[in-house]
Order: C-alpha cells, then structure tokens, then sequence
C-alpha cells in the first residue's frame, strides 16, 4: 500500500517525534482579486495536491484574477502544552498569506521554496478547541517571481501552471530553546556539525557521544562541533552509505544524517574531469521535470519518488538532473539513500523569448554579453534571494552535487557574478553558470545542449557537460496526456525503434566522448510530459518504454 502524504515526515533531514500533518481535506473557494464581500461556498480541496489537478479533487485552472482561500481546523495535542507551536508549508505557488484563529500569522513570495511561522501567541485560549489556519494564495503567474516551465497556454515544452498549496502542510511543537537548522560540512573522514538555534549540547553518532561547543557569530545562536570518523564508508550511488547521528540540546532533541563525500575538478587521464571522492565519475543522468500525470507538481504518494529513482537505477543511470523545479525534500532523501546523484537547477524568472533564447541558439548564434539583459532590479533580486534559498533548504543533501544557474539563457543576467555568489554559498558542489549556451567567463563546467545534429565536443580546459540530448519520442497508444500534437525531437515509430535508435546514440556518440574527457551527459527525459513524449516512461509511470541502454 503506498504512503500517504500526511502520514510522511516532511523533513527527513530534522526530524522531531512530535508533529501533525494538517495534509487532506481543506476547503476551497475562489473569489476575484481585491473583490469586497463574502466568497462563495467552499469545495473541498486534497492538499497539497494543486487545484489544477486531478488528485485535489478539482482540476481547475486558477485565472491570474483569483484568490484562493483555503481553511480547514486542527486540535493541540494535550501532550503539547506549554511548547511553541511551529506552522510549515512546503511550498505555495506564487504568494501567501496566512491566518491562524484569525490573526495574520505572515506572507510568504515564491512558489518553491518551504517556509514557517511561529504561531504560539495567535493560539485563542482553552483546552482541546478547534483552531484555524486560512491560507489566501494568488498565483498571476508574475514572472518577477520563478516559474519555471509552467504557462498559462501550456503546450510543447511548457506545461500546465500550478497554483496554490502544493507541497504538504504541518504543526510541530519545540521547546522555547530549540534548534531552528542544521549546517553540515564533510570531507572523505570528517563532519562538521553545525545547529542553530542553540549554544550547548551533544551530539550521538556511531555510539559515541560528543560536545557541542559554542560557535555563535552576531545574533544568531549556534553549535558546533567536528567529528573525526573512524573506516570511513564514502558515498556514491553505487553504495549510499548514510551516518545516522541525533542532537540533545536542552529538552530539544533532532535526528539527521550525513555522509561522506568529495566533489572535485582534477585532471585525470591527460583530461579535466568531475572527480567523486577523488576519482573520475561519469554521471549518467536524465533530465527530470518532476511532473505527473494526475498530481502536476505533486505524485499521488511520496513512494513515486523512490519508484522513479529506482525504474532509472535499473537502467543504469546514476544522475536525475532536476530540471527548473525544487521538489519537496522527501525526493531529496531518497535520492540520499538509495543513490541518485542529483544536478540541481535554480528556477528561472523574468521572461523568456523564443527568439533570442531559443531560435538563434539553434542556428549557431549562442554567444551574447549578458551584463545588460533582463535587468530589472526588483527581478534580479527576487532570483538571487531564490538561489540563496535553494542552498540554504538543500545544501545538507550529499546526493546533490551540482548546481545549474541559468538554462538557456532564461531570465539570464550577469552569469558571472551569480556564479561568485553561488560559490559563496556553497563551494563545495559543481557549478553550472550556463546550461546550453550564452557562456560566459566563469562556470566549473563547459556545459552544452545538443538535440538536431550529431553529438561531437571538443574539450577544453574545463570538464565537458553534456547537460541535455536526447529527446527521442515514442507515443503510446492509450498513453498520451497531451492536448496537441505530441512534441519531441525525432519521432519513433515504435517502442523497438525508441531502444534502436538511444542504443546507437550511446553507443556511436556518447562512448566515443567519454575517452576523450565528458564528464556527465543528461539525456531527456526520464518520463513523458503532457505534448511531450519523449519520455523513458510514460506519464503515467505504468510502462518503460526500453529496457536496456548500456
């Protein structure tokens, strides 16, 4: 029986005992933007699935001048008196505001990214009464704010947008002093162990007890301490070996996990290549939209995640490029566990033009100066905050390691100080300034798409990324979800055509480049889309479409 999503902890990397998902029955209604008056009467809505979906009941699509309105009750625990009371969203597409017992709780901008609330002094008084939580989300589909490939007309390469509640909703009591967030720094035989929130206390890892000593800089409390570990057992996806540690701190205690494993750029063989704990690694990877057929952003059960991790794994891929989408961190943890080396993009805003970031790319004009474009201000600040923010929600995953900036120059800006930005949040992982084309001066890689025409790089000083090719379309009858005409990069007859003619890409194309230094190669896609249906699977997740690449 598949998990459901209000009975999976949302946040394997800090776990506490004590929560309640507030996930299922919510009501529903909708009423104009800045309208006066009362909404109509409320549906009902299955959060987090989106209302454009089929699993929140609805499948509707939200108009630019709505308001969403959710509502929906809970009760304390009586074991959770005297603590505080923590509210978590995942994530709301695009703005939000919320409501506890009718007092304004906070806003939240951006629809990717977890955030929370501290809700105790909202809380009316009494034992065991029903409170409230009323979320008022709007989605314009605003591009200062990311969006990645949703549009309001959906079709070919760009999907059906998704709004509201999307990721899973939750209360967690903590104690007055308690960790607020973990900090995890590696090498092949040592952890740094970072928690905020607190100045004291101990930390348990493989039957040993450590002290926490204070590491508070300015305002912020926080602990630490560095472990030194005994016949390390590094990670790869080959054998995803995690450390399991806890931390008491008070009357607080969290468990997480890390592991150990090392990201660097060396040259090996005569060749610059992506080294994984000091040796050359190819990842092997498919590029992975995260979208599904009757939840859009959102799988029926967390279980998907592992399913489509797995259905890869068996055929012999390593690496799931997470395309223009941040999923919740569920995905993450199995990714953790199971294997799955994970190249990450930030989600793109501003606006996008085929013209200049997709036809003259195709014709061999692929370099441009961006210091210049898509140089509004408040829009640029918007990316660079969301950036910040996807380090900081998923820095702490050992099976990322990389990240992508800017994919084909959407809502591309300055690469360059983005890249010098991005390694000042995090120097450990790879960095990808810009995916496709556009290059700038400054990116770890030299990163290319290639989908009409053969596949023949030259390396250079940098590591070569074939980070997408591919794309080749099989349609299924009885499988296809699209709206239009279906949508790919060479048509297959046949599920025989489609092994055919991948087999002979990898084999003539991608073999060849391997000896002569690539270092990763993303092939799209790991399921059908909506138009597209280029996918490995379909849609649906109910068929593979080939059985043995490599």
């Amino acid at each position: 029986m598949m998990t459901k999503w209000e009975d999976a902890y949302p946040r394997p990397q800090l776990v506490r005992d004590r929560w309640l998902s507030l996930d299922g029955e919510w009501t529903f209604s909708i009423k104009k933007y800045n309208e006066a008056g009362l909404p109509p009467k409320p549906k009902t809505i299955n959060v987090p699935f989106c209302p454009e979906s089929i699993l929140s009941g609805l499948n509707r699509l939200t108009r630019k001048d709505e308001l969403m309105l959710y509502g929906r009750g809970f009760r304390i625990p009586e074991e959770w008196e005297g603590m505080r009371l923590l509210l978590h969203l995942g994530a709301v597409d695009q703005t939000a505001n919320v409501y506890v017992d009718g007092k304004y709780a906070g806003s939240h901008e951006g629809g990717y990214l977890p955030f929370s609330f501290d809700i105790t002094e909202l809380l009316n008084e009494g034992k065991g009464i029903i409170h409230s939580v009323i979320v008022e989300a709007r989605d314009s589909l605003d591009h200062k704010y990311p969006w990645g490939k949703q549009k309001a007309r959906s079709g070919g390469m760009w999907y059906t947008p998704v709004s509201g509640i999307w990721q899973s909703v939750w209360l967690e009591p903590v104690p007055e002093k308690h960790i607020t967030s973990l900090e995890i720094d590696n090498g092949l035989d040592w952890v740094n162990i970072k928690a905020y929130g607190i100045t004291d206390g101990t930390v348990e890892l493989c039957g040993k007890t450590y002290e926490l000593a204070d590491a508070t800089e300015g305002e912020n409390p926080c602990a630490s301490v560095r472990i030194d570990i005994d016949k390390p057992v590094l990670w790869t996806p080959e054998n995803p070996h995690l450390y399991e540690f806890s931390i008491m701190s008070g009357d607080d205690r969290v468990r997480s996990y890390f592991a150990l494993r090392t990201l660097t750029i060396e040259d090996k063989g005569g060749c610059t290549r992506l080294c994984l704990n000091g040796l050359p690694y190819f990842f092997n990877g498919v590029l992975d939209q995260g979208y599904w057929h009757d939840g859009i952003y959102t799988p029926s059960s967390p279980d998907k995640y592992a399913e489509d991790i797995l259905a890869m794994k068996s055929l012999g891929y390593n690496t799931l490029r997470k395309h223009i989408k941040i999923e919740p961190e569920i995905f993450y943890y199995e990714c953790d566990r199971l294997g799955m080396a994970v190249f990450q993009d930030m989600v793109n805003n501003s606006d996008y033009s085929f013209l200049t970031d997709s036809l003259l790319p195709m014709i061999g004009r692929n370099k441009l100066d961006d210091k210049d474009i898509h140089d509004d201000p408040e829009n640029r600040m918007i990316f660079m905050d969301s950036m910040e923010g996807t380090v900081k929600a998923l820095r702490n995953h050992p099976s990322i390691c990389y990240w992508t900036i800017f994919n084909e120059g959407w809502g591309q800006f300055d690469a360059d100080a983005a890249y010098d930005r991005l390694k000042e949040l995090d120097s450990t992982r790879f960095v990808d300034s810009t995916s496709g084309w556009f290059w700038q001066n400054k990116s770890d890689v030299d990163s290319y798409h290639v989908y009409f025409k053969k596949v023949d790089l030259t390396p250079g000083d940098r590591p070569l990324v074939l980070s997408e090719f591919g794309g080749y379309a099989c349609k299924l009858p009885g499988y296809y979800y699209g709206g239009r005409r279906d949508y790919g990069y060479r048509k297959c007859a046949d599920r025989a055509a489609l092994q055919k003619y991948i087999t002979r890409l990898y084999k003539e194309e991608i073999e060849p480049l391997k000896a002569k230094g690539l270092s990763a190669a993303i092939y799209t896609q790991l399921s059908d889309v909506e138009d597209e249906t280029n996918g490995l699977l379909t849609y649906d997740r109910e068929i593979k479409k080939v059985d043995n690449i490599f």
